[in-house]
């Protein structure tokens, strides 16, 4: 049986245009619960690696099919695993130390957290379009 064709591969622009659209819609998952967990008197490290594990799921799941056009593969989960435990370990160690130095300011949570989720979703986006998923959505030989 002959694989469904793959459709082209979208422009570098549509991509980033993509992600940018999809990591808002994950950030809102991310930030929300993360500010629900700390009001429900979560250590801020648990509270953050939960909402961490929501939004990067989200993310994950849009990013795939709707960005980089990518049929489910086990090898490309496991990669995403994988960069999502690094930059996890980024995202939460930047955000701890900005939390605690910018702890008594009213503006400290969503500063911290915007700097830390920045930084994750740069390196997110340019391992999974230069590793991950590049040469999901592009034309086969041949066709």
């Amino acid at each position: 049986m002959a694989e469904p064709p793959l459709s082209p591969q979208l422009s570098l622009r549509t991509q980033i245009v993509r992600f940018i659209v999809t990591g808002g819609l994950a950030a809102v998952v991310d930030f929300g619960l993360y500010v629900a967990l700390l009001a429900a008197g979560l250590h801020v490290n648990v509270a953050k690696t939960l909402s961490f594990i929501a939004g990067t799921t989200t993310a994950y799941l849009i990013n795939r099919r709707w960005t980089f056009q990518a049929p489910p593969s086990t090898a490309r989960f496991v990669a995403v695993a994988v960069l999502y435990a690094v930059t996890y370990a980024v995202q939460v160690g930047i955000n701890y130390v900005l939390y605690l130095q910018f702890e008594d300011k009213s503006w400290g949570v969503p500063v911290a957290f915007v700097i830390a989720q920045g930084t994750a979703t740069v390196i997110n986006f340019i391992v999974q379009r230069a590793v991950i998923f590049r040469w999901a959505g592009a034309k086969r030989p041949g066709e």
